[in-house]
């Protein structure tokens, strides 16, 4: 496996590929001078990692060559700079046309059309004969454009929603791998058991920290069913758990009626600001005024109406009546009197109206919650990551309130869209938490770009609610895993979770780099499980048997069961809700039953061992003999 790139995520996928994955790296890096470059020249230096460096300025022919791309299984290019990325990847394909090419593109559209290109052209030169062979099976080096915010999303909502567990995207729904203690009844959310614990307990094997500190042996991965409710192993099992279900997003308010659609556009509308303390002083002023002049033209004046002592005051004062000039010497000097009386007053009541408009506006994209709303999950920041999230969250059906400072954000129309509550406030001030009913919820998601207003966000909420569920997105890695270690330790009793986005995005990276095929890793104590997706033709461990029969013990187990070519959704099926797209729901099976017989039409989704994986990749066949009770 070959990485090019030059900040945290290439630090972070190169431990993923070597300290989970088991695989052999070679990193190509500007400067081993920088922060990450000098940490990755740690890993280079440490004798138990294989981790070879290369030092070049640019990913050009001579450094893809030295770090040798002509004969590596995998590329990836994790450059800041889009273009830098492209380059070297047209570059790459070129040296070599069946290596994985894993690239990180920050332009959603162009990275889609580069995908295409680059797998076009390996097609094109296959059926030209450059590697055509009568048995070739289906490529799956080809291309696969990755983005931080795409890849970071499924392990920060599981996180909120549900809390500690390593989570995992596959086929378009959220999953986590959670351990149940040992004689617990089954939840109706498990899928399947991953894994049984016979040795120290601990509250979450899969974490991350899982593979730095590794508890006792006795771990067994893709256990039989008698194995995961034997007495000896006291310690619980890990299941895999569903987070989300097929649930489309919808927007809250019925527009179908004429009732709905004016409820909607106007009830949560802040028609209070126009009578907030400052205009109401300032109009107050001007009906003091107003009255005064009246009742002095209205005595200074005989027979003159008392409608025409106020109308005509009203007409000094807005400078709409004409010169006195043939009035008594009282009116002119009540007229000049309204006169600069309005020239005083008349900026004031423009300016009032003003900001109060203003504030109408800005207001009236907030939608707070309601007074009876607990147990809910606050978002702060609805940036390209936060709206992401909360599109997901919607997905999961928890309620969620927004918080969001700038009323330009592109996440404030889908919350709109969705019916979300929306505070337009800075989230760093408490008035906005409390409107947010931060005493009352359940978790808080803060997903801002800056790292040390998300952290004075956590700890003012931790001050009003100190077992909030805490997520926070920090972008230093080292700066994360600190602030959750003291957090942890302040507030022993409850979750904090701060992670930067590329030790979120790292995994993806590293499975799209094993092959098309794996669809996510799980690190449990010091194993790690494969998720794939297969073809069950031209498998003779799957094909033709029955779900019961091609579990494999301690090798692969059978999750799930669609059509071929499920797994990819086509650009063409997706939904667009604000500007984003979501992705339809492929039609995977998630619960079949165990006599469902493997057909060569169908593809699953595989569980599977690194050795697993190698059985069905090199096409071995199982050991034969009777197979355990899955």
């Amino acid at each position: 496996m070959v990485i090019c790139g030059d900040d945290g995520l290439a630090r972070r996928l190169a431990v993923e590929l070597d300290a989970v994955c088991g695989e052999t790296v070679t990193v190509v890096l500007p400067s081993s001078r920088n922060e990450h470059g000098g940490e990755i020249d740690t890993l280079h230096r440490d004798p138990r990692s294989p981790v070879e460096l290369l030092i070049a300025a640019r990913p050009d022919e001579q450094a893809l060559r030295a770090a040798g791309v002509e004969r590596a299984a995998a590329l990836a290019l994790t450059y800041g700079d889009d273009q830098t990325n492209m380059m070297a990847a047209l570059l790459a394909r070129s040296l070599n046309p069946s290596v994985r090419l894993v690239i990180r593109m920050y332009n959603r559209e162009r990275g889609r059309h580069l995908e295409q290109l680059l797998d076009r052209a390996v097609l094109a030169r296959r059926r030209g004969g450059a590697t055509s062979a009568p048995d070739a099976r289906p490529l799956d080096m080809s291309t696969t454009v990755l983005s931080d915010a795409d890849t970071a999303v499924p392990e920060l909502v599981a996180a909120a929603a549900l809390g500690p567990g390593h989570s995992l995207q596959v086929a378009g729904k959220v999953f986590r791998g959670v351990v149940r203690p040992a004689g617990a009844p089954p939840h109706a959310s498990d899928l399947a058991t991953l894994a049984v614990f016979s040795g120290a307990d601990r509250d979450d094997p899969c974490s991350e920290d899982s593979a730095e500190t590794p508890g006792e042996d006795g771990t067994q991965l893709l256990p039989d069913t008698v194995t995961s409710y034997h007495s000896q192993f006291t310690h619980g099992r890990l299941m895999l758990e569903e987070v989300t279900h097929d649930h489309v997003p919808e927007a809250a308010a019925d527009s179908r009626t004429v009732g709905g659609w004016l409820r909607d556009r106007f009830a949560h509308l802040p028609w209070k600001v126009f009578v907030s303390r400052e205009v109401m002083s300032v109009f107050g002023v001007l009906a003091a005024v107003v009255t005064l002049l009246s009742l002095a033209t209205y005595y200074t004046d005989d027979g003159i109406p008392l409608w025409k002592a106020v109308y005509l005051p009203l007409l000094d004062i807005f400078t709409m009546g004409d010169p006195a000039t043939g009035e008594s010497r009282a009116r002119k000097i009540l007229q000049l009197i309204a006169g600069f009386t309005g020239l005083a007053i008349l900026p004031l009541v423009v300016a009032a109206t003003i900001n109060a408009t203003g504030a109408f506006r800005t207001a009236s994209v907030s939608h707070p919650p309601t007074d009876n709303l607990s147990d809910h999950i606050v978002l702060v920041g609805l940036g390209k990551v936060g709206t992401r999230v909360l599109i997901r969250l919607r997905s999961t059906q928890h309620r969620i309130v927004a918080v969001e400072r700038n009323p330009h954000a592109r996440g404030v129309a889908v919350a709109r869209e969705l019916g979300v509550p929306l505070i337009l406030e800075d989230a760093t001030d408490p008035r906005a938490l409390g409107l947010a009913r931060i005493r009352q919820s359940a978790s808080l998601l803060v997903l801002t770009r800056d790292d040390s207003a998300n952290l004075d966000i956590v700890m003012a909420a931790r001050e009003t609610n100190p077992g909030v569920r805490a997520v926070m997105r920090l972008y230093d890695d080292d700066f994360a895993a600190t602030v959750s270690l003291t957090l942890r330790a302040s507030y022993p009793d409850a979750l904090t979770r701060s992670r930067s986005v590329s030790a979120l995005a790292a995994p993806a990276f590293a499975a799209a780099m094993m092959g098309r095929h794996v669809l996510g890793v799980m690190p449990v104590e010091r194993g790690v499980l494969l998720f794939t997706a297969v073809d069950v033709a031209g498998h003779p461990a799957l094909e033709g048997l029955s779900v019961h029969q091609a579990f494999a013990q301690n090798e692969w187990r059978v999750l799930a069961v669609g059509a071929a070519g499920s797994g990819t959704v086509p650009v063409s099926s997706s939904d667009t809700l604000g500007g984003l797209r979501l992705a339809s729901r492929p039609g995977f099976d998630w619960r079949p039953s165990h006599g469902r017989v493997l057909r060569a039409g169908d593809r699953v989704v595989l569980a599977t061992t690194r050795q697993g994986l190698d059985i069905l990749t090199r096409g071995r066949i199982a050991p034969s003999g009777p197979r355990p009770t899955p």
